[in-house]
């Protein structure tokens, strides 16, 4: 997932391990586009790759808007903002106690 959005040049991308603050998911892999075409082609890029490997989401939400699209795929909740919408919803800071992964 993380190599599908770097294909796409998103930016400030960040995965969490929430397995000890949250039962939603184990990881959060959260990133940014430069506006709403990007995240638009991050989010396709991510559904392609995963989908070539018979992973499907289980949920996706934020078309056709394109500003935080929120990709379920079970263990791994992907989030991906335009810059604004990024700094609004601060998901970084929000689940702060979350231990970073080396990417």
């Amino acid at each position: 997932m993380a190599k599908a959005a770097q294909d796409k040049q998103a930016d400030s991308l960040v995965v969490l391990d929430v397995r000890a603050v949250t039962t939603l998911a184990d990881y959060f892999l959260i990133c940014s586009g430069g506006n709403t075409r990007q995240v638009k082609a991050i989010a396709e890029e991510i559904d392609y790759k995963l989908s070539a490997q018979r992973m499907f989401p289980n949920h996706v939400e934020g078309y056709p808007d394109c500003r935080w699209v929120l990709m379920d795929y079970g263990d791994v909740i992907v989030h991906i903002f335009d810059s604004e919408a990024r700094a609004y919803y601060d998901l970084d800071g929000l689940w702060g106690d979350a231990p970073p992964l080396e990417i």
